[in-house]
This record gives structure tokens, sequence and C-alpha cells, in this order.
């Protein structure tokens, strides 16, 4: 196996833990504004979604960019980019990979299932993940993403799993609501994408020893209760010396969450399971002749002793009323919208008599009201409710426009969109956008949710350019062992960097065609290039890691992030896993053999005995050798592909290939010959070593398409891989 060193220094390679997940108590403004490389030139953009409704609750269709005028204060700014995304006619049957491509993250709707801790009841809290599992697996649309998080009423808002397309991590997100003991896993996903076995509940994973295993259906919800009923104990410490100082101290928790998702591309419905607080510590008393409490300020008031009365209990608190204004102008300006769903009604009779329901549903109807959502009063249907709104966004008109001369200082700018409209029909759009912040000033939640936002939406980013290879081989009759390559341009990771040592973060996911994540692997490492920076800027960095995948498509999703100056760069690969137990031929994409570039090459953490347990794949003869993720070669250079094969039989093989450029066009030119077959030792496993001579092509892009086809031309099998040749 090739050495995973050279002239540079490693300093050392640390598993990504370190980016925390709870305390979402986030500076005073996220960034929201996506950074555009142009040369020397620093360019913003700013992607604003709009849903038009008409007067019956139908998406308006067929609207243009002329249709469309977005002002900031009073100038009005040009629309650089337009869409129009219509989940109605995107086509079924698509590829995981063709959905990504279709749909910018901007453009996707995200819900965050927000379940209230420090309000709500156990028992109700226990029924409302019935409602909340099957809107997800009944009403999400394939393309929207979704997180789980709980409010608890010490640490205030937690991520349980962050948005994703992942259906089987969300179920058992809902059904944990993060209790640690109810998981057969032990996950350490940084991101928070996988909380449990990818495969999900039933599959083998790292089970606690003390349970033997994770508990299921009335023993999991009994611990569920147990757990729930240690935070409930915590609300009630609290709850008996109750106070207008309760709600502030939601309020600014609440208020640093919005600031939060703002990180995340798009329009954001928070659905909030809760049981709500008193309304009136916030809005006063209302209007009841029944009132005995009411009736007696009025006497108190009428016959002159106001000391007697309290004022903030008639019309509520104006201080309390400006904190709770300001944690919902921070939704409004996050592009966050609060579906609040009452779950009072879902304990035990006596448990909804004692919480007196109409006094929390007050709260929850502001919260709703003031943030553009609405209220659902019976949380049982509220997935049937909310598919009118599903309905109703399932055209966005996604409009792009750069402003210029902004500051970076994190300040608000305020955004209208203006659009001639029949009568009755309504405009939603993002109401601003924060200009941006150097990234070392953003909270570490923040900056996961950036990571994990272009994970989920899978969008090419390149302000580090970065190539990906993923090669499956297969490990057993039900399993691939998939090297994944990863090659770092270091020009671009140290763009803008300073200092003698640089951290690289790497993150990789593979998603099944239901976006369910199958495995993953993350990994931060840390180079000193104080004594070779030049000649790392010239080369780069090459990553070896894996993944452990069963049959079928699947989509990898990689990012590289410059840890300190928040630079990323995002590419997709798909892989497809063949039913190995059918023995049919197959050809894996042809691998060039680089020899001469220089990386400095780091492979992936993994156990000793993992290690020794796995056979490097790239060997030709017993030599290893690495092969190119983007093969580059000079004008006129010959080179060495290794292609690899399974099940083509014992008899006599021919290779053939034809060139094409980038348009698809035939090209004449280079030329290909087949030096040998090896022996591999391994049951159905050929090796073939090819020379390829570029001799005859001009620079730029080609795509090489082989063919092995057998003696008796009864077989044929098909490879491509795309290279590139330097020079005019």
């Amino acid at each position: 196996m090739p050495e995973f060193k050279n002239g540079f220094l490693v300093a050392g390679v640390l598993a990504c833990q370190g980016l925390a997940m709870a305390g979402w108590n986030a500076p005073a403004a996220a960034q929201r504004i996506e950074d555009v490389f142009e040369g020397e030139a620093q360019v913003l953009e700013v992607e604003v979604p709009v849903n038009v409704i008409a007067k019956d609750g139908t998406p308006i269709r067929g609207l243009q960019v002329e249709d469309f005028r977005v002002l900031e204060g009073r100038r009005e700014q040009e629309i650089v980019a337009f869409q129009a995304i219509d989940l109605e006619i995107l086509e079924t049957g698509v590829s995981r990979s063709e959905i990504e491509a279709a749909i910018p993250g901007a453009a996707r709707r995200h819900f965050l299932l927000l379940f209230d801790l420090s309000f709500s009841s156990p028992p109700a809290v226990l029924k409302a993940r019935d409602a909340a599992r099957q809107f997800v697996s009944d009403n999400l649309h394939p393309t929207d993403l979704a997180a789980v998080a709980i409010h608890e009423a010490e640490w205030g808002p937690r991520l349980v799993v962050t948005f994703t397309p992942d259906r089987v991590q969300l179920a058992r997100a809902i059904d944990t609501l993060g209790a640690q003991r109810l998981l057969a896993s032990r996950s350490s996903d940084p991101l928070r994408f996988v909380i449990d076995n990818p495969a999900g509940a039933d599959a083998p994973g790292i089970s606690d020893p003390l349970l033997g295993g994770p508990p299921t259906g009335g023993a999991r919800d009994a611990l569920l209760i147990d757990y729930l009923s240690v935070m409930g104990k915590m609300v009630s410490r609290v709850e008996k010396s109750f106070s207008r100082g309760r709600i502030f101290s939601w309020s600014q928790s609440m208020k640093n969450l919005a600031r939060t998702l703002d990180s995340v591309k798009g329009r954001k419905h928070v659905v909030y399971f809760s049981e709500g607080w008193d309304g009136r510590l916030l809005l006063g008393r209302k209007p009841d002749p029944k009132d005995r409490e009411a009736a007696e300020d009025q006497l108190n008031i009428e016959f002159g002793q106001p000391w007697l009365v309290d004022t903030d209990d008639i019309y509520g608190n104006t201080q309390l009323q400006n904190d709770v204004y300001k944690m919902v102008e921070e939704f409004r300006r996050a592009d966050a919208v609060i579906q609040a769903v009452d779950i009072s009604g879902m304990g035990s009779e006596s448990e909804a008599r004692a919480r007196a329901k109409s006094v929390g549903q007050d709260a929850l109807f502001y919260l709703a009201h003031e943030t553009g959502g609405e209220f659902f009063e019976d949380a049982n249907r509220f997935g049937d409710d909310l598919q009118d709104l599903l309905d109703h966004t399932s055209l966005t008109y996604l409009l792009t426009i750069r402003p210029d001369g902004v500051e970076y200082d994190g300040a608000f700018h305020p955004l209208r969109v203006k659009v001639d409209l029949p009568k009755g029909a309504q405009i939603f759009y993002r109401q601003g956008y924060y200009a941006p912040r150097p990234f070392k000033d953003l909270h570490p939640f923040e900056k996961t949710l950036l990571a994990s936002d272009a994970i989920a939406t899978a969008g090419p980013r390149g302000e580090i350019a970065l190539s990906v290879l993923a090669t499956p081989f297969r490990a057993s009759v039900d399993q691939a062992y998939v090297p994944i390559i990863i090659e770092v341009d270091g020009k671009t990771l140290l763009e803008e960097h300073d200092g003698e040592s640089v951290g690289v973060e790497f993150y990789a996911y593979a998603t099944n065609q239901r976006g369910e994540m199958r495995d993953f692997f993350t990994q931060i490492v840390n180079l000193d290039v104080s004594r070779g920076r030049e000649a790392f800027a010239d080369g780069g960095l090459k990553y070896y890691g894996h993944l452990d995948l069963g049959r079928g498509e699947h989509l990898v999703r990689v990012l590289i992030r410059n840890s300190s100056t928040g630079r990323v760069g995002v590419q997709t690969a798909t892989v497809s896993i063949p039913d190995y137990a059918l023995q049919e031929a197959f050809v894996l994409q042809p691998l060039f053999v680089e020899r001469d570039k220089r990386w400095l090459m780091v492979r992936e953490e993994v156990s000793e005995a993992y290690q020794r347990s796995v056979v490097y794949p790239f060997t030709v003869n017993g030599e290893p050798f690495v092969p190119a993720a983007r093969p580059t070669l000079s004008r006129g250079a010959k080179a060495q592909l290794c292609l690899f094969a399974y099940n083509l039989g014992d008899g006599a093989l021919e290779v053939e290939s034809k060139l094409f450029d980038t348009s698809g066009e035939f090209i004449v030119g280079g030329s290909l010959d087949l030096v040998e077959r090896t022996i591999t030792g391994i049951d159905g496993l050929d090796k073939f070593l090819v020379d390829f001579d570029s001799s005859g092509l001009g620079g730029g892009d080609y795509e090489l398409q082989l063919e092995i086809k057998s003696g008796d031309g009864d077989t044929t099998q098909q490879a491509s891989v795309q290279f590139t040749v330097l020079g005019p």
C-alpha cells in the first residue's frame, strides 16, 4: 500500500467531534449570503424564494422574471437569475442525483419538528409523536427536508436530527426525542444526519449492554415517559415560581434558534408541538364577565385604589411584549414560519383541564399569527390541515440578486418583492438578508448547519476545487467496499488563509434512492504548511476514505471546508452496486494510474483491526497504485489505465475505445493498447492494464469509452472515464 505522507508534515488527524450541537446561543446575526469568487472580485448573491398564491389557495403559475421587482429600501435590485420550481410537474421515477440537481437549496421546503418539553406534559408529547411521524411518512414531498429538535427547560432548543431527506432517521428521532438509551447506535456523526444505524431500527448495531439492545414498542414508550418526566420535573420546579422572566428566557432561546436557522437556505416551517404557556402574561386578560380577578381589579380602579391592581395582568407586560416581538421578528427575518400545534388535548382529561387549555392556545395562536403561520388546535389532524400549506407552496419562484456596496457587518437588509397580482392573491417571500460576517465569528452551531445544509441540498460549490472518485468493490454477496478518493486543490484551499497550519474538514455521506443515509465518514485534518506552502499550493491534498454500501443506486455527497476561512467545496458522485448474488458481468470505471503528481496523502481514521482486515484494492500484480480522481494529462502524454471487471469468464477478450468531447461529439485521436490481463486470485475478478496515448489531442476535456468484448462477440461490457488534456 502506498505511504500516506510526503514532504509536508501532517500535524494530526482528529475525529470531527468538536462542532457543538447543543446550546443555540448564536451571535447577533447569521451568515446568509453565498460567496461567489470570480477572479479576485467577491460577489454577494442573495436568493429570494417567492410563493404567489391565488385567492382560491392555488399557486399562480406562468410568471416570468419581468413580472417581479425586488427592492432594498427604495433601490431596485437587478434579478440576475430566475427559476420556477414546480413540484407538481417534477417527473416521478427520476434518480436521487437528478432530483438534487433539479432543485436549488433555497427553493426547497424545510420543516423543523420542534417538540416543546418545557410547556408540555409527557403523555401529550408521547401522543404528538404519532402525528409527527405520520406527517413525515405521508405528507412530505421527496424533495422536502425535515429536522427534529426538542426544547428543554434548562438547556433551550437542542437538535436531534438535522435537515435531511432521510425519513428513517427522522422517524427514529421522533420516536426517541434524543434519549440515547433508546438508540441502538452510539453514532458520532457531528452533523447529526445519522443518530442510529443507517440500515434502520432493526439492523444490527452497537447496543446498550444493560438493555440488551434498543427497547421497542411499550418498553420504549415507558422509558421515554421516564425521560420526559425528568424534563417535566425540571419545569415544575420553575412553574412553582412561574414568572414573566421564564417567558423572557424562553423567548431568548427561541430568538437564538431563529438566528441560527437563517444559516439554512430556503423557507423554514417550524412545526411547534406544545401545550403553550400562559398567554395572559404576555397579552393580558381577555374580557370575561365571569373572571373574578378582573371584576375585583375593576372595583379597585373605580374606588381609587389602583395600587391594588397589577396592570400587567390586565394589559400584559410591555417589556415582555417587546422581548417576544423581537423573537418573532428574528423568525420573520430568517424566513422561518411557526406552525403552532396545540397538543394539550392529547394528555389525560384531568391534565388537560388542569392546564387551562384556552390560556395556552392564546400564546400558540400569537406565535403562529405573527410569523405568518397557522394554529392547529387538533394535533391529530394537523398533517391533513398542513397539506393545504404543502399544496400552496408546491411552486416556488427563485429570484437571485447581487447587491453591491454591502458592508461585512452582519447588519440586516430588508427586502420587498413586488408583482402585479389579481384580486385576492397573496405573495410570500424572504423579508431580507444578513450581511456576511467573518467565518471565525460564527457560532459553532451556525457552522454546523451551514455544512449540513450544503450536504443535504448537494448543490455543487467551487470555492475549494475538488474531485471525487467512488469505486465499488465486492466485499460480500450483500455488500460493497467503496473507496472514496478526494482530491483537494491546494491553491483554492489556502486562498484567504493566513497562518502556518490549516484545518481541513472532510464530510462524506451516501444516500440511496429514497434519500436514506446508508453510511458516512467525517474527519478533520490539521496540516502544517509552514515549510512547503508554495509546493502545497501547486499540488494539494489527497484523501482516502471508504463507505460500506449495499446493492442499489447511491449518491455520495462530499463537502470539504477550510476550518478557518469557511471556504467550501461540494461535489457528488453516483455509485451503482449490483446484486452480486446474480453473478452478472460488469465493469468498473476505468482508473488512470497517477505517477508524477505530488499530493499530500491522508487516509481515513479506522481501527487497526479493521485496517488489517481490509485489503487495499488498487493493486496490479501485487503493486499498489493511486488512481486519479480527475485525470489530467500533458499534451501528447501517455498514461496507463487499470480496468476492473467481474464475471467476464475465462475466454479471450478484446478492448476497444472511442473518444468524445464535452458536447458528445466523436473525436478522432488518441490510441489504446491492451497491455495485459492480470491474475488476481479472486474468483470472478479481472484486472486489465491498458496504455493510452493522447497524441493528436488538443487541450480540453474528453470522455474515453471502453468496450470489452468476448472472443465470440456474445458479451460486451462498457465503461467510461473523463479526463483533461492541458494546453491549447
